[in-house]
């Protein structure tokens, strides 16, 4: 897991690998391969709060990279969690009517959509698209601009897209160059680091006093599990 800096540092989120400090408090990254893992630690004790900042050593904001259930967790810590999805596409929004996204492999686009529909935004997703890439391939990183490349400026001249937002968190660092290189094409549409959104989002959270309504996210029952 990394662990974000001082609100006053500027991070590289192509080298975000190791842990740095936000403010007087912690903000987690769960990585795409350990957010299984996330997610049972949190089932493993309902009714005892806070504990994932107990597992963690501290005050804690907690992301999933992979998108993956935030429910759970916000039920169980008093500290704002997001997921890849939720903070980018609502950046998006913002930004232009038309959102584009570009993920890794075709069985991730069920999920995307499934997402967009519980959002209520699929008619604001104007093409949901795929490299195929497997997220361990991504390490190739001219490989990987070449089909984003491809891709994103196919749905902007075909206005399927006014902005792109990378749909898989291993994308990480990938974003500013894309960006450069649509504009070389001279298409200046903007291009979201689903990471990079999470962290500034859960900072701003953090700057507000911002945690999870109560109710929304009720705590677990405690359960007798002596049995």
């Amino acid at each position: 897991m990394a662990r974000l800096g001082s609100s006053s540092e500027r991070f590289d989120f192509g080298v975000l690998t190791s842990p740095l400090r936000l403010a007087d408090r912690h903000t987690w990254m769960t990585p795409l391969s350990r957010s299984t893992w996330s997610q049972e630690s949190l089932r493993s004790s309902p009714g005892r709060r806070p504990s994932v900042p107990e597992q963690l050593g501290s005050e804690s904001d907690v992301s999933s990279a992979a998108g993956a259930e935030q429910g759970r967790p916000r039920e169980i810590i008093d500290a704002p969690v997001v997921g890849g999805f939720e903070p980018a596409i609502l950046t998006a929004l913002s930004l232009g009517e038309n959102v584009g996204i570009i993920t890794v492999l075709p069985n991730v686009v069920p999920m995307l959509r499934s997402l967009a529909r519980r959002y209520t935004i699929e008619r604001r997703i104007g093409t949901i698209r795929v490299i195929d890439m497997p997220v361990l391939g991504l390490e190739d990183r001219e490989v990987l601009l070449e089909r984003l490349l491809e891709q994103a400026s196919d749905a902007v001249v075909k206005g399927e897209a006014d902005v792109i937002v990378l749909g898989c968190t291993g994308m990480l660092g990938v974003a500013a160059q894309l960006r450069d290189r649509l504009a070389a094409k001279g298409l200046h549409v903007p291009v979201i680091d689903p990471t990079g959104v999470a962290v500034t989002w859960l900072e701003s959270c953090v700057r507000l006093g911002l945690t999870p309504s109560r109710t929304t996210y009720m705590p677990p029952l405690a359960k007798d599990r002596s049995a």
